[in-house]
């Protein structure tokens, strides 16, 4: 940076300190402002202490910043007259907003030439995979980013956009496949959370397959397996399409003309956008970096679905629980949702206990369930009531436990294991 650039820089700053000692309560429309956002060290020690002056309603003047800044910098000189200087810089407080986004600009590129020359020095270190290289050069870019602060907008000045999503043809949801959850739910909508749990061998994994093949039809899907393999999943894709006995296939055992059908399932398969990675133990960042590639290259995400949470690699730092640590990866898992128009469906586990009460599940019996049942938009159990069968099969009873924008409802399906595949029966006579 040039001494004029530094020069103009430091003014900028000038200006917008300045501008707080006249008129304190420009603070309110400069708060998207960061503290780190002012070059001088000085400033920003000055403008931190005004903030918290200013949450805490106390008066924010030249007095009662140089007593603040002294407790809190001892060691740093801060003369009296440099604030007064400060004070009297800035004659009026008209341009307080255009000088407070000169310094935030001028901070992001500062940001960007630091990270650059940090993700130079991470090329040096020693990486266990590519993917921990990727996801630390995306957090140092993150850090670029200002925090989202003073976004807020009156219903006059997002008029316009809302009529526009009114006549938008943009479908926002997404048929599952399954006509009677779609024609009550209108599908899965974009930008939900979706958590599926069930109990031990209720076919989560198949629920979640037969949907995957329905969404493939409104765009990409990619699916992260954690405990079977992309052909073990295709196995019961090919089932579930062509009736064949899951074991036949899984097995090896198929005649000339089960062959010829699961070669023509292949081919209508292969036509729908569905990508699956078969590696344990992965993180919300490979899978948030890996989505945001596909997305850049294909365009919207229809979904991103991993089987299952709890055994994904969930960094646990010291003093935080397991619980905590879920969170964070729910809490990403919606964000990235949102942020990509998608829907993010996540398999989860239940109790232990769970498995000793044949009844209808509740929230808290999601495992680790806080954060879960907190950041999920829909929860939905499979379990199984002793008190419902069916000849043909096993009966699943789908329970939609939470549901923000659709509301809770109970559905039965009936489980044919032997081809993996769910047919939607008719609510139960009482």
């Amino acid at each position: 940076m040039t001494l004029t650039g530094t020069i103009s820089d430091l003014s900028a700053e000038q200006s917008v300190l300045g501008a707080v000692f006249l008129d304190p309560n420009v603070l309110d429309e400069i708060s998207f402002l960061e503290d780190r956002d002012f070059l001088d060290h000085r400033h920003q020690q000055i403008y931190r202490v005004m903030r918290w002056l200013d949450k805490r309603n106390k008066p924010v003047d030249v007095v009662t910043v140089t007593e603040m800044y002294v407790q809190h910098n001892r060691a740093d000189e801060l003369s009296v007259t440099y604030l007064t200087e400060l004070a009297e810089s800035c004659p009026t407080t008209a341009n307080v907003v255009y000088h407070a986004n000169i310094v935030r600009s001028k901070a992001i590129r500062r940001r960007g030439s630091e990270i650059g020359n940090k993700i130079t020095a991470l090329s040096r270190e020693d990486f266990e995979t590519d993917e921990e290289y990727f996801s630390a050069v995306e957090a140092l870019v993150a850090e670029m980013r200002p925090d989202d602060n003073g976004k807020m907008r009156s219903l006059v000045e997002t008029r316009q956009k809302y009529f526009e999503h009114l006549l938008s043809k943009e479908i926002t949801y997404i048929e599952s496949g399954f006509p009677q959850f779609d024609g009550w739910a209108k599908g899965l909508y974009r930008g939900d959370l979706f958590i599926s749990a069930g109990r031990p061998s209720v076919g989560k994994t198949a629920m979640l397959l037969q949907r995957v093949i329905g969404v493939a039809e409104s765009g990409p899907v990619l699916i992260w397996s954690q405990e079977m393999d992309e052909d073990q999943l295709k196995d019961r894709m090919i089932s579930n399409i062509t009736g064949i006995p899951f074991n036949r296939i899984r097995n090896k055992e198929l005649s000339p003309k089960q062959y010829a059908e699961v070669e023509e399932a292949y081919n209508r398969l292969e036509q729908l956008p569905i990508y699956i990675q078969d590696s344990s133990g992965v993180t919300i960042e490979e899978v948030r970096s890996t989505a945001r590639r596909f997305k850049r290259k294909h365009g919207d995400l229809a979904m991103v679905a991993v089987d299952y949470l709890q055994i994904m690699k969930i960094p646990q730092p010291k003093g935080r629980t397991r619980a905590e640590a879920i969170g964070k990866v729910t809490q990403a898992a919606k964000q990235m949702a949102r942020e990509m128009k998608c829907v993010f469906m996540m398999l989860s586990q239940m109790t232990r206990d769970s498995d000793k009460n044949p009844k209808k599940p509740t929230l808290s019996e999601l495992k680790e369930s806080g954060s879960i049942e907190q950041d999920a938009d829909v929860v939905e159990f499979l379990w199984l009531d002793p008190n419902d069968t069916e000849q043909q099969g096993k009966v699943v009873q789908q329970f939609i436990a939470k549901g923000r924008n659709t509301g809770l409802n109970e559905f039965r399906l009936l489980f044919r294991g032997w081809k993996q595949q769910f047919i939607e029966l008719d609510k139960k006579k009482s």
